[in-house]
């Protein structure tokens, strides 16, 4: 057999192989172990809000979310003066219980209704309301639905629209929500929650400022604004997500090539050109219908999800292609088992997507990590 023959052969072989491997793609059985294992141990596990903690730095009240801006620090030539920026790297002494205590939430909830969906157990039902109803409900311990203290830096401003970007990590919270049988008081006072801050995040100065912006925080406003009005019932406004992904968020920014361009000007663009193309790929699961595929949309010069994913799948697959500089801080965290390859693996029938998936860490414990991976039960989803 000539060389040219053999390799095309075994090419076929290997194509053969890899769309056995996707329609053996059982997502429920490959998940079942990891999601009972967390959700058992969560069982016990008692609410935590915002009210169980606050800074002397949040001018907010008891039930208002508070954190600081991550790459501001103090000036040494002025150390009780406004902080100076220091783009990339995490400022350690930043109030960051507020923060902690929703990605506690948003890592409880998620496991506890995937355990409820594959089992129909109801005991992992009850315990993810009694979450649902301490974060959204409940008057002593309810978080009040703004983020006006978000993202503060001291000396320069009391909260910022950029702070929106914290509430992504409600976006799977909310995904759950309408997933764990909840009672009908239950669920319309979460569904009221979500209805309010939508409005908050839709109206006021912030929310309009954090829409408008032209990089990962445009994306994930647009992310948890669907991902919320899917479950408090705003039609208008999924719709208007749609539309705006189709001509705002990829017409400007996704570059020819399929990346983003604004993520790579970053001082970490491989951590941030994973976690824009994570927002945008939990934005179109969300919308995705059978009369509209995002997955499949492109514009008329190609660009869309199918070329994002591809762009940056290589350097999912081996990091060390990649072309630019390492990021100054986490290089070496990433990837993890990140939503837009098995989203996209399923919606494109890419079995390397979810052949890749599969190998990478499913369950990071670092922080930084936790804090921009914000969909870590797929069953939920799929």
């Amino acid at each position: 057999m000539l060389r040219r023959e053999f390799l095309q052969s075994a090419a076929a072989i290997t194509a053969a192989r890899s769309l056995r491997g996707a329609e053996k793609f059982d997502l429920t059985a490959l998940e079942r172990p990891r999601v009972l294992k967390a959700a058992d141990r969560y069982l016990s596990e008692k609410p935590v809000t915002v009210t169980a903690a606050n800074s002397p730095r949040s001018v907010g009240g008891k039930h208002d979310f508070f954190s600081e801006g991550d790459y501001w620090w103090p000036d040494p030539s002025n150390p009780d003066g406004p902080y100076i920026q220091r783009d990339g790297m995490s400022n350690p002494d930043n109030f960051v219980e507020h923060r902690r205590a929703m990605i506690r939430l948003s890592l409880i909830v998620p496991a506890l209704a995937a355990a409820y969906k594959i089992t129909h157990d109801r005991k992992y039902a009850q315990a993810a309301g009694r979450h649902l109803r301490a974060w959204f409900v409940d008057d002593e311990t309810r978080m009040n639905p703004n983020l006006l203290y978000a993202q503060a830096i001291k000396g320069r401003f009391t909260g910022r629209g950029t702070g929106i970007i914290d509430t992504l990590h409600l976006v799977e919270v909310a995904r759950a929500a309408w997933q764990v049988d909840l009672s009908r008081g239950d669920l319309e006072g979460v569904k009221k929650w979500f209805a309010d801050y939508l409005e908050w995040m839709t109206t006021h100065a912030y929310g309009i400022a954090e829409r408008d912006a032209k990089n990962n925080h445009g994306t994930c406003w647009c992310t948890q604004v669907a991902a919320f009005a899917h479950l408090a019932g705003k039609q208008d406004l999924t719709t208007y997500c749609g539309h705006r992904y189709k001509t705002v968020l990829i017409p400007n920014q996704e570059g020819a090539d399929g990346s983003f361009p604004e993520e790579l000007r970053r001082t970490k663009p491989y951590g941030y050109s994973i976690f824009n193309l994570d927002a945008m790929a939990i934005l179109v699961q969300t919308l995705t219908t059978r009369d509209d595929d995002l997955w499949k949309w492109q514009l008329p010069d190609g660009r869309g999800m199918a070329k994002a994913v591809a762009y940056m799948y290589p350097y999912l697959a081996d990091k060390k292609k990649w072309p630019l500089a390492p990021d100054v801080m986490y290089d070496k965290e990433w990837p993890v088992r990140q939503p837009s390859l098995l989203f996209a693996g399923l919606a494109l029938d890419k079995p390397e997507y979810l052949a890749l998936w599969r190998r990478l860490d499913a369950d990071p414990t670092v922080e930084e990590v936790l804090r921009n991976w914000p969909v870590r039960q797929p069953v939920i989803w799929v």
